[in-house]
């Protein structure tokens, strides 16, 4: 089995391929051992010192480290993903995504927020899946979107940028009724 890495624009993210289905549909986030509970996979990289989340994609998975260099703890997270696929445990037991939080707008705004969401899925959702996150809709007030920012993306230093400059900018665009973008 040869699994591919990339680099995130978050230096504390790292993105292995494995080259095989992870989740089936959605995303999960798990951001501590005892979130990853449903996710063999997820509890076998928490396993390992220095891992402080885990972030599993349609086809990658996202692994964020704390304070101990990618050279020590790249090696062990290949070994643990590697023993995953090679034993056939599933990824995750039960529902495999966590990604469908609630989320909150004025019924009045139905239109603008379906308008929202399918930018979203067509030209956001690819491109951060990219750099090894997500980033999901959460709710629409007052003008302002609000999105759960997840994976790499989240406590990226970019991540500002991105969603200023990029994803606030191609809304705007394309909805005038949105003033701001928010990260949950």
């Amino acid at each position: 089995m040869f699994i591919q890495t990339e680099a995130t624009p978050n230096p504390a993210t790292l993105k292995f391929i494995p080259g095989r289905d992870v989740l089936a549909d959605g995303t999960a986030d798990f951001r501590s051992k005892t979130d990853a509970a449903a996710s063999p996979l997820a509890t076998r990289l928490f396993a390992i010192d220095g891992v402080d989340g885990v972030f599993l994609g349609s086809d990658f998975i996202s692994v964020t480290k704390g304070d101990i260099e990618w050279q020590h703890l790249k090696p062990m997270v290949l070994g643990a993903i590697m023993e995953h696929y090679m034993s056939g445990a599933p990824v995750s037991e039960g529902e495999d995504a966590n990604d469908n939080a609630a989320e909150s707008y004025a019924p009045e705004d139905e239109e603008t927020v379906a308008t929202i969401k399918e930018l979203l899925e067509t030209r956001v959702r690819p491109a951060v899946a990219q750099d090894g996150g997500d980033i999901t809709f959460s709710g629409f007030r007052d003008g302002v979107v609000y999105l759960h920012m997840r994976g790499a993306c989240s406590g990226c230093p970019s991540s500002t940028a991105t969603l200023r400059h990029g994803i606030e900018n191609l809304l705007k665009h394309f909805c005038p009724d949105v003033q701001a973008v928010q990260p949950v």
